[in-house]
């Protein structure tokens, strides 16, 4: 059984049973091949959610606490505020197509709030938002911050919640394999439909869940896995430029992974010497 659970898988990227077991279900833990780096502090800055993150605790610090909207949103002053620190691009804003006005208007903003409350930041009481003692005690702590910050955002937080994909799993599920691709091949400028024919072969049973609105199995279910994985997750963490040629369906999205993710990120190759209980 030992020998069965270590050896290499070609789906898997050469990682055997037990690796992968471990990168899906405790993916920065030490049996896992994935190892998530402490940053510089200069680094900290790179990285777009973190910084949103840690204005947004700032400003519930100064403020002491926030009054929220009767149906318990950030009111319109605080939400623009936040936005118009420029950590994130939303195109409706940018372009002028809509103005905002309301937290629920900019996934950014909304992504912000609920990061910081899944991650036990903030506390909401009596109507009012303000930081928990976790909160006030993490807002200076930049390397304790960052990495709760992304354990929230991959391990707590429903990729699916800002989409109308009916699976909610895929492209989180299995979200410390695409890092390791990105590690492996993200170097080179790709399409990202080069990573998502990689996830999909390690992960076939995704392709049999779904019922497609628009195109093929194949297109559709790789655009859900570009959205999530890519334009949701890995840049708002400046972990990849995304490169967008052409529009509508036909569009081509190229992905390349920064120095930031390298420095954040190392991935050991499969090891033999695993110690497996058979």
């Amino acid at each position: 059984m030992n020998e069965q659970n270590n050896r290499a898988i070609p789906d898997f990227e050469g990682y055997s049973p037990f690796e992968m077991h471990h990168i899906l279900h405790f993916t920065f833990e030490s049996n896992s091949p994935i190892i998530l780096q402490k940053l510089a502090d200069s680094d900290f800055f790179k990285c777009p959610m973190f910084n949103l993150v840690k204005y947004y605790l700032d400003l519930v610090k100064n403020l002491g606490e926030i009054k929220l909207t009767a149906k318990g949103f950030l009111p319109t002053k605080i939400v623009q505020d936040i936005y118009n620190k420029g950590f994130l691009e939303e195109y409706q804003f940018s372009s002028g197509i809509s103005k905002l006005y309301k937290e629920t208007d900019s996934l950014t903003v909304n992504l912000t709030k609920l990061l910081a409350e899944l991650a036990g930041f903030t506390k909401k009481r009596n109507g009012k938002l303000s930081l928990t003692k976790t909160g006030e005690r993490i807002a200076s702590n930049n390397h304790e911050l960052f990495e709760l910050i992304f354990k929230t955002m991959t391990q707590k937080f429903s990729w699916a919640f800002y989409d109308g994909y009916e699976d909610q799993q895929f492209g989180q599920f299995g979200f410390g394999f695409s890092l390791i691709l990105l590690s492996k091949y993200g170097a080179e400028k790709r399409l990202d439909n080069f990573y998502s024919g990689k996830y999909f072969k390690a992960f076939p049973q995704f392709l049999d869940s779904i019922t497609p609105t628009y195109g093929t199995v194949e297109e559709y279910a790789s655009h859900c896995y570009s959205v999530r994985t890519f334009q949701r997750f890995l840049s708002f963490f400046g972990l990849i430029e995304i490169e967008k040629q052409g529009i509508g369906l036909d569009r081509k999205i190229f992905i390349k992974k920064t120095e930031l993710f390298d420095k954040l990120i190392k991935v050991r190759p499969h090891n033999t010497r695993y110690k497996t209980q058979g």
